[in-house]
């Protein structure tokens, strides 16, 4: 199969957000921070974070005048607030975000309503450092937005920072992250350019996640999962997201779900339903597996990988999935298929069951 689009034009927009990558590539941080954002710096982590923080303050005596380690999933509205004061007690100009999407979603909110600029050093998979994708969780509504003064200025790619992420955690972030490839392959504004980085990116990706659960010390899972991980997140940042994205956002927000592992159950059914309508993306994404059922290769995949088998094994509850479903028709969000009440019903009772993806063939 031809990748070019042949027929279609496309964009593709410059990206602000400078890449360092390799192992050790941490001990850049002081320089780069006097580079790309000098002045007091404020980090932002969760409790995971804390030990990798401390090691940075200490290391950046000079640069670094705060810490801030309450960093939550979902970004809440009062975690952003306390966060914000915290930066304005210590005068910080700029923040450092260490970890995974807690504190990366953290110092998106702050940058988009407080104007810090940040870097961003992620210990996890899900690639969220390289999109504009903000969301703010209040009231048991997670907001989300795109806006380009989100991204942040630099992002290091240490694979040496990994090496303590669990196994499970490991393998939840990294399947988030192969939602945002699989997505960018159906999505109205891909191009060549994205259809190539979203095919290398799961195949890594996919590649990398076994050789981890396997033996998490190994050192090429590492490297290749965080190299999945940065192509992933260039493919969301690139495109637009779809009913995937629409429904696990309202998971997160709305029943407080673990956010990459919503991603991870959800993804296989999804893809059983948008691939129908999206024939180029289906073949892209078999090429990437290896097999020509997408969907049911994942759906093993999780279950190989001791993925959580259900929506109802995160802690949802069958009677809160109508609010899912309305939230989900709220707001128009660009699909390769329509979505209406029955489909979203069939998908989330899937996922919530933790039954094979079944595949909702196109109507005339």
């Amino acid at each position: 199969m031809n990748l070019f689009p042949g027929g279609h034009g496309f964009t593709v927009p410059a990206l602000p957000t400078r890449v360092l990558f390799g192992p050790g590539r941490i001990a850049a941080l002081g320089d780069e921070l006097a580079t790309s954002a000098p002045g007091p710096a404020l980090l932002l982590c969760s409790g995971s974070g804390r030990e990798l923080a401390r090691r940075l303050t200490a290391e950046l005596p000079d640069t670094v005048v705060g810490v801030f380690d309450q960093a939550r999933m979902h970004v809440p509205r009062h975690t952003v607030e306390a966060a914000r004061k915290t930066a304005v007690t210590v005068g910080a100009r700029v923040c450092v975000a260490v970890g995974g999407g807690s504190a990366i979603g953290l110092a998106k909110a702050l940058a988009l309503e407080a104007g810090l600029p940040y870097l961003a050093i992620p210990t996890t998979y899900s690639g969220s450092e390289m999109t504009p994708v903000w969301g703010i969780t209040e009231g048991g509504l997670k907001t989300t937005g795109r806006a380009e003064r989100v991204r942040p200025v630099s992002v290091i790619y240490d694979p040496d920072l990994t090496y303590s992420l669990p196994p499970g955690v490991s393998v939840t972030s990294g399947l988030n992250a192969v939602a945002h490839a699989a997505e960018a392959l159906y999505a109205p504004d891909r191009s060549p350019l994205t259809d190539l980085m979203a095919q290398e990116a799961v195949r890594a990706m996919a590649d990398a996640l076994p050789a981890i659960a396997a033996r998490p010390p190994a050192v090429w899972p590492r490297e290749a999962a965080l190299y999945a991980a940065w192509l992933c997140g260039m493919c969301l940042g690139l495109t637009t997201m779809s009913l995937h994205h629409k429904l696990c956002h309202a998971l997160g927000g709305t029943l407080d779900l673990p956010h990459a592992a919503t991603h991870a159950v959800l993804l296989p059914h999804t893809l059983a339903f948008n691939l129908e309508g999206a024939p180029e993306a289906r073949t892209l994404m078999a090429r990437a597996l290896g097999h020509d059922d997408p969907p049911a290769r994942l759906w093993r995949l999780n279950r190989k990988l001791g993925v959580p088998a259900s929506l109802r094994d995160l802690g949802a509850d069958r009677a809160d999935l109508a609010t899912v479903v309305e939230q989900a028709l709220s707001v128009p969000y660009a699909n390769p298929r329509p979505v209406d009440r029955d489909s979203l019903d069939t998908i989330l009772t899937a996922a919530f069951t933790g039954d094979a993806p079944c595949r909702l063939p196109r109507t005339a």
